[in-house]
């Protein structure tokens, strides 16, 4: 593979930052460049010093444009592409109405490999080089999304739901099956290529007691495993989950009870926490996914970042379509800053791009692959162009600073912003 210098302005992130002073928290060149070489970042660093070292590589011009680690989105559905944007539901009326629906077509492996493709197509289209995707009921969802990864050499996460009642028969498997079907999903993908399997029970209303058994077998045969599910979204759905889990303290201890915590577990929405729960996941290293525009637009609640993250709780970001809107990162991250202002809490945009990239990948304990520009970790980048669109770039007449720039690309940015992205140091933008 020929080695490959990007040149730009190159911002990768060192911690969360704690303001837009903090400058110690992100490394910045103004004329900066990354040197790729068999599909990893070799170095990164000032262009003329590292141009000056690399004579004869071939150089890809970016400039004036910002080149970053590529986004990573944590907690998504492959198979409600097609319903994203639905109208007038909360959230289990949501899932009767459209998603179920939906998913049940998933079963038929071309209409599956059609609609990854144009998954993943959105997904690079937005800078998303990694995702962590539910995939429907059918091993045939799971089969066409490992495939569709893997032919574009993503690194990626997910699994078939686990789900056998309260859903029509369609889109359900029983203890047995979900576990066998599973556990043969995960022989054949988990550690292939850049894939990683999910174990994935979808949530405690859609899996009895003997599901959730089986799940736990799963986790206990396959620690190095991912586990993702949905942890209290809605109210209703939190009064519903008691109600067939009645012996249970809360909503998380219906899943702890089955040994379901850990740094690999990922609970989508996290919104109505008790103490207890915040504390539990913390002690365990268990994951919160914040899912904004999902919340927002199903009318779910308002998540509490401060709260959680300050009692130790990992937290995470991502778009949730298609209960969220958006395949695009930076939508995502313009309506978390919305959630938080509405409980007076502040999220200054260094710290929205770190959550995209190197907080993600930590929370998903893959840090030393992506979500960063450190030598030896795989070349997944993103170009984002700030005056993408008219608006943009009357805005940027005015902006004198990276913190503002960012905050315009996190506000007024979306997929047109996005000039290229690199899969393992290959062009993979779809107009490519």
């Amino acid at each position: 593979m020929t080695d490959l210098l990007l040149r730009g302005r190159v911002l990768s992130f060192k911690s969360r930052p704690n303001s837009i002073d903090d400058i110690e928290s992100y490394s910045y060149f103004e004329d900066g460049a990354v040197l790729i070489r068999d599909g990893k970042i070799a170095v990164t660093g000032d262009y003329l010093e590292l141009s000056g070292k690399e004579s004869g590589v071939k150089v890809i011009d970016h400039r004036p444009n910002l080149i970053l680690p590529g986004f990573i989105d944590t907690h998504n559905h492959l198979p409600q592409m097609q319903v994203i944007g639905s109208f007038g539901a909360q959230l289990l009326d949501w899932l009767n109405t459209y998603t179920f629906p939906a998913e049940a077509s998933f079963e038929d492996s071309g209409h599956a490999e059609r609609i990854a493709s144009a998954y993943f197509d959105e997904m690079l289209r937005n800078g998303t080089t990694t995702t962590v995707a539910f995939c429907s009921v059918h091993k045939t969802s799971a089969e066409a999304y490992f495939s569709e990864a893997e032919r574009r050499n993503m690194c990626v996460i997910g699994g078939k739901v686990m789900m056998d009642r309260n859903a029509p028969a369609g889109v359900l498997d029983t203890p047995q099956s979900g576990y066998d079907e599973s556990k043969s999903l995960i022989a054949k993908w988990h550690g292939r290529g850049r894939g990683h399997y999910a174990i994935s029970p979808r949530f405690a209303i859609t899996s009895t007691p003997q599901q959730m058994e089986a799940t736990q077998a799963l986790f206990q045969e396959h620690g190095d495993c991912y586990m993702q599910t949905h942890l209290s979204e809605n109210l209703k759905e939190i009064e519903f989950t008691l109600e067939l889990y009645p012996d249970a303290p809360d909503y998380l201890g219906i899943y702890e009870s089955y040994g379901l915590l850990g740094e690999r577990s990922l609970f989508g929405h996290s919104i109505h926490l008790t103490d207890r729960e915040r504390q539990a996941m913390a002690d365990t290293g268990s994951v919160a996914v914040f899912c904004p525009t999902s919340n927002l637009f199903i009318g779910s609640g308002l998540f509490d970042e401060k709260a959680t993250r300050e009692q130790g709780v990992p937290v995470a970001v991502a778009t949730d379509i298609g209960g969220g809107t958006s395949c695009s990162m930076l939508r995502t991250m313009e309506e978390a800053y919305k959630v938080l202002q509405l409980q007076n809490q502040n999220l200054n945009p260094l710290a929205s791009f770190f959550m995209m990239t190197l907080g993600n990948a930590r929370a998903l304990s893959l840090a030393h692959e992506i979500g960063t520009l450190e030598s030896g970790t795989q070349a997944d980048l993103v170009v984002l162009n700030s005056r993408a669109t008219p608006g943009m770039e009357l805005r940027m007449e005015v902006a004198t600073t990276l913190s503002e720039e960012l905050f315009v690309l996190q506000t007024m940015g979306d997929d047109r912003s996005v000039v290229d992205v690199y899969v393992s140091g290959v062009p993979s933008h779809p107009s490519s």
